[in-house]
């Protein structure tokens, strides 16, 4: 873990209260000697990378601290089309402090829980770290099962272990008083293989267009139009997005059908007419096994409006 690493940071030289909040932030590579039996393709594995922030602050900013990170998880799990359900978990028998500043601690939590989300949270009552009071974030896929990926835990104890300290504004009267800082933990995604298996599980593998990494396939009827394949598919790759062409000897429907079985967000079909009219014949990856003709249209308008899927990351696949 990370954590003793952004400790040492912190106390690198002399804080002030002004300072403060300071965030730290890393993909961190993480290490768990799991037993060979409990290893699971990439949902439990050996050396995993986590996205390991601290957050070094105030304990009267330890609320608005926490509406941020409701916000920004919000605006991440949202991308992805996730629902998520919250678990504050409590002081457990065995805890390192005193109990004045764990009630203090859990008091803080619920009552930003229940202004953010009223009635939408849960209580886990000793089931906190031994550390600090946690709060436990679950997300549920396309199967209803649960997963936990996010958590946030507050900690008191880490920053007495480490004597890290900050000057308050008490400081300008007695220079030799310093106060503890309060550090919160921070993952959303958590372990970035194993929300990753999650993702590919919930969607069955159809990516949303933006983080999809086979967006385009271009398709030519024939040879004669290989050339005009092969420029759409620059004019795509200058947009900044993910293209393939198949110019292979297969027949038409099954370079179609090749395409939909790698869940090619879009195929788009190219022949003398399309060539002509400097077009494209749009398939989408929700239209699979159509046999009619799709819909035509200019390559320039294909172009701005695959830009714009990509850039909004719209969850639907769908030209606007």
């Amino acid at each position: 873990m990370n954590c003793p690493g952004h400790c040492l940071i912190f106390d690198a030289r002399d804080r002030s209260y002004k300072e403060l909040p300071i965030r730290m932030a890393e993909f961190g590579v993480i290490h768990r000697n799991e037993a060979s039996g409990a290893l699971s393709g990439l949902t439990r594995v050996r050396r995993f990378v986590q996205d390991d922030t601290h957050i070094f602050c105030m304990p009267s900013q330890i609320e608005s601290e926490m509406e941020n990170l409701f916000d920004f998880l919000e605006n991440i799990y949202g991308l992805f089309g996730f629902t998520f359900k919250l678990v504050l978990s409590t002081r457990p028998d065995t805890f390192l402090g005193n109990i004045e500043t764990w009630d203090q601690a859990e008091k803080q939590l619920s009552d930003v829980l229940e202004r953010k989300y009223p009635g939408q949270w849960e209580l886990n009552p000793g089931d906190g770290a031994f550390y600090g009071p946690k709060i436990d974030i679950t997300i549920r896929d396309a199967l209803n099962r649960s997963h936990q990926c996010a958590t946030i835990q507050l900690d008191f104890q880490l920053p007495e272990r480490f004597k890290l300290k900050y000057r308050g504004p008490e400081a300008h009267d007695d220079p030799e008083k310093v106060t503890r800082p309060v550090m919160i933990h921070r993952a959303i995604l958590g372990s970035l293989e194993r929300f990753i298996g999650i993702l590919t599980e919930h969607t069955a593998g159809k990516w949303p267009f933006w983080v999809s990494p086979r967006q385009v396939l271009v398709v030519p009827v024939a040879a004669p139009f290989k050339d005009y394949a092969s420029e759409v598919a620059q004019r795509l790759q200058d947009a900044g997005l993910f293209v393939d062409v198949d110019n292979g000897e297969n027949t038409l429907p099954k370079k179609i059908r090749n395409g939909e079985i790698a869940q090619y967000n879009f195929i788009l079909v190219v022949g003398e007419e399309e060539m002509k009219s400097q077009s494209v014949n749009v398939r989408n990856r929700e239209d699979v096994g159509t046999k009619a003709r799709s819909e035509m249209i200019a390559l320039d308008d294909v172009v701005s409006k695959l830009s714009s899927l990509n850039k909004q990351r719209r969850l639907e696949n769908k030209l606007l």
